[in-house]
């Protein structure tokens, strides 16, 4: 396979298409909207569906990796120090994510010279008094 990873920054303006380029069929599938990015940030709204939630009616906590793993890539190439791949995710389950819909914020805290670091903080219904996931995440740099 000769597919390379676009030599571009993503912004509000190109993500739909690097996104449908990048991510995986089962990524895809979640159907997830930007609603904001910039440099080192980027918020997404994830609408809830039968099909994602546990037995229990919740999220289920596999779909919330997912969606942390790919809006925190999103915003780890918002910089010219784009990355190349996850190299640890680490997620804190709150309290179950029950909801109509999910607002992800996904921050880069830190571009380093080889490593960036991220926080992303999951809520329901954009109700950011109300954490469901707190997860960090590290990236490796070109």
């Amino acid at each position: 396979m000769n597919n390379k990873l676009p030599n571009t920054t993503i912004t509000l303006d190109n993500v739909e298409k690097v996104y449908e380029y990048i991510f995986a069929p089962y990524v895809k599938h979640l159907k997830l909207s930007f609603l904001e990015i910039e440099e080192g940030r980027v918020v997404a709204r994830l609408d809830n569906s039968a099909e994602y939630q546990f037995v229990t009616g919740a999220l289920s906590g596999q779909v919330l990796m997912s969606v942390i793993d790919t809006t925190m890539s999103i915003a780890m190439n918002t910089s010219l120090k784009s990355q190349r791949g996850t190299l640890s995710q680490n997620n804190n389950f709150i309290r179950p994510a029950f909801g109509d819909y999910f607002i992800i914020e996904s921050v880069v805290q830190r571009f380093g010279s080889t490593i960036a670091i991220g926080e992303t903080k999951v809520y329901s219904e954009n109700n950011k008094e109300d954490i469901l996931c707190h997860a960090t995440s590290t990236f490796p740099l070109k």
